[in-house]
């Protein structure tokens, strides 16, 4: 795939040519990190969750949820079933909207938070 923007070194508009298994291979360790996380949350999770969790699987928001499989990855890890929300990039602006239009019922949840 080509790569377009500005070379640092020279401050030049540039494009290089990046293969698949050189972004493989960068994002890895960021992956395991992820994963990581995710099985971290699903330890603290209290029982009376889990087993929602178990029976219904984790939505994953935000942009790196468009990673290709990483549903599967992060599923595969920690054997619950994992799904993609549709727009991924734009789940956390439209739950901060819903919770503006909403905020006398989400009150006491944000005032808990603290």
């Amino acid at each position: 795939m080509e790569i377009r923007g500005r070379d640092l070194v020279q401050g030049l508009p540039k494009t290089i040519r990046v293969r698949t298994n050189e972004v493989v291979e960068a994002i890895q360790e960021p992956l395991r990190e992820v994963v990581q996380a995710v099985r971290s949350v699903l330890q603290e999770t209290p029982p009376e969750l889990s087993s929602d969790v178990i029976d219904k699987g984790m939505v994953l928001t935000g942009g790196g949820a468009n990673l290709r499989n990483i549903d599967r990855l992060i599923s595969q890890a920690t054997g619950v079933p994992c799904y993609v929300a549709d727009r991924p990039e734009l789940c956390v602006a439209k739950g901060t909207g819903v919770a503006l239009e909403n905020l006398e019922a989400y009150k006491r949840s944000i005032l808990a938070a603290k």
